[in-house]
């Protein structure tokens, strides 16, 4: 599963491989393992590369805090295959609609060019004998459309885009 990231303003991408504890990710280019265990109430436990780290996840209003080793850490997470009116609010620019996993498109519900609100279904992705239904994230004028049904995409390929 592919997350999109701001870390204090930072975009970011992560591919969770493995969940906890046993957890593997592809970061920075790279296909790294840690160990995972949670030990109170937003507290974790984290084994890296032979380090251990305590990890405190906390509420800031409407922002997730991660504090590793003294540092602080604003973190914003944000799942592709996930849309919500708050995401289609802050979205700006280009917005790029990705395949959640490998699968086939099985259906275009829009055109080039066509005009589209927020939460619009744009296609629709079948994988492992489940559709999943991209939305738009935010309104606006599909840009660019390389979703073609029959089609057999990857993880992570741009299908469409919003501007």
């Amino acid at each position: 599963m592919k997350l999109n990231l701001t870390i204090n303003g930072a975009a970011r991408e992560i591919e969770i491989i493995a969940s906890p504890p046993h957890c593997r990710f592809h970061w920075n280019s790279s296909v790294r393992s840690a160990e995972v265990e949670s030990v109170g109430p937003g507290v974790y436990s984290i084994l890296l590369d032979g380090r251990s780290y305590d990890a405190r996840v906390e509420r800031a209003g409407t922002a997730t805090v991660v504090v590793i080793g003294g540092y602080r850490f604003e973190v914003e997470v944000l799942d592709p295959r996930r849309w919500s009116p708050k995401s289609a609010l802050a979205a700006h620019g280009v917005a790029n609609l990705s395949a959640p996993m490998p699968g086939r498109v099985v259906r275009v519900l829009v055109a080039l060019g066509e005009i589209v609100e927020a939460g619009k279904v744009i296609l629709v992705v079948e994988a492992m004998k489940m559709q999943n239904e991209m939305k738009a994230p935010r309104a606006g004028r599909v840009a660019s459309l390389r979703a073609v049904e029959g089609a057999t995409v990857t993880a992570g390929e741009i299908l469409a885009s919003i501007e």
